[in-house]
């Protein structure tokens, strides 16, 4: 089940969301809703779609001999033939994203919460509309994008105000100070006879109809269970033994695209992919298994041994990107194979001065679209929210000229 809602639209401006080598179509609103994304996808994989198997579920993905000469065995299940197939891939790219298998925290009362009301606690992966809440008094778990999102959505049906439980500060769209809106601290206790729960600075909220937890999801890869070292930790936080986030240590003919968080995704995943393309393609030698490791260690040394290991927050995603580009570049040419670039091949993106200047200020951007109301939609260019870029670079410029 998809954790696509009827009103999602982007949260990053589609300017800085595109693939470098297309645009999105003109007339596009600023923060496109989702069908238009997934149009400008289908648009984007266009050529390769012949080569694409839908309604495949992948089962298992194995290496029967570790040697890294082998080839994978990769078993799948056609669901329209109900049959399961395995063939052989000299390498692998996992690219099913971290959005599948939804985290919700371990708090007291919650099970006996849930067994007493049905249907009362969910999970944002499962949230479509805000009608289904209509007149009820809801409490949304979560401060990140979609907790923002849906408590905005529900503050025009639901019973005000909407209860925003926050753990910690926003760290990617500040909330707006909206009448609808009681922050609260994060829940502690689920009260099943009171239909209630309790917060962390001691303030009890009775008579709750709905709980939404907006908490993000585990890193899942049921089909990879037979990895040694295994990629996912017991407890889903993360993914491991990933080299730049993408090569697995122990065999780097197996990759993975966009397991960072708090980042922009297309031109991530793109970045990631010229440099596995080079890799795999013999032009680029990956570091020694123990160099890779060893980046992987000091990444947890700086940020610990949970999901914060992924988060790219700004700056250290435009970096990221900008550093993929920068290794890309080192690959040898090949005018031979026929590839652009004076046998570059495609090059991935590199975030300048411009790019940087926008990503650093997307929470206000959005911040600034949902203050349009409806009118959002009409929002083309980051210029009709006020937000230029040349204007800014201008006006700094002649300031230097000052001194």
């Amino acid at each position: 089940m998809s954790p696509i809602y009827d009103l999602l639209e982007t949260n990053i401006p589609h300017s800085l969301m595109r693939y470098s080598d297309k645009e999105f179509p003109q007339g596009s609103s600023l923060f496109p809703r989702h069908s238009v994304v997934l149009q400008y996808l289908k648009e984007y994989a266009q050529e390769i779609n012949p080569h694409i198997s839908y309604q495949t579920q992948v089962l298992n993905i194995e290496k029967p001999d570790p040697s890294r000469s082998q080839p994978w065995t990769v078993e799948v299940l056609d669901l329209k033939a109900n049959k399961v197939i395995k063939d052989e891939y000299d390498a692998v790219v996992v690219a099913s994203g971290h959005y599948n298998d939804p985290f919700i925290p371990d708090i007291p009362g919650l099970v006996d919460f849930d067994k007493a009301y049905p249907g009362a606690i969910s999970h944002s992966k499962f949230y479509r509309r805000p009608n289904d809440f209509k007149d009820k008094k809801v409490i949304v778990v979560g401060n990140s994008a979609s907790g923002v999102d849906v408590s905005a959505q529900l503050s025009t049906v639901a019973k005000q105000p909407i209860f925003v439980s926050e753990k910690e500060k926003p760290t990617v769209i500040p909330p707006a100070k909206e009448p609808w809106a009681a922050g609260v601290p994060e829940i502690v206790e689920f009260l099943p006879s009171q239909r209630g729960v309790r917060f962390a600075n001691g303030q009890t909220e009775n008579d709750i109809d709905a709980v939404i937890f907006c908490t993000g999801f585990h890193y899942s890869y049921p089909f990879l269970k037979s990895l040694d070292p295994t990629v996912v930790v017991p407890s889903g936080g993360h993914a491991a033994h990933l080299w730049e986030q993408i090569l697995y240590t122990a065999d780097p003919t197996l990759s993975f695209l966009s397991v960072p968080q708090r980042i922009v995704p297309f031109p991530i995943a793109e970045a990631q992919s010229a440099l596995v393309a080079r890799i795999w393609s013999g032009r680029l030698n990956p570091p020694s298994e123990a160099a890779m490791e060893a980046w992987v260690q000091e990444q947890h040394e700086k940020k610990g041994e949970g999901k914060a290991i992924h988060v790219m927050a700004f700056p250290e995603d435009v970096d990221y990107i900008n550093r993929l580009y920068e290794l890309s570049k080192t690959a040898t040419k090949a005018p031979e194979l026929g590839l652009e670039n004076d046998g570059e091949g495609k090059r991935p993106p590199y975030w300048g001065l411009d790019k940087r200047w926008v990503r650093e200020r997307v929470p206000k951007i959005k911040l600034a679209s949902r203050a349009a109301g409806d009118k959002r939609h009409e929002l083309r260019t980051l210029e009709d929210l006020g937000f230029d870029y040349g204007e800014w670079k201008r006006t700094v410029e002649e300031g230097e000229k000052l001194f």
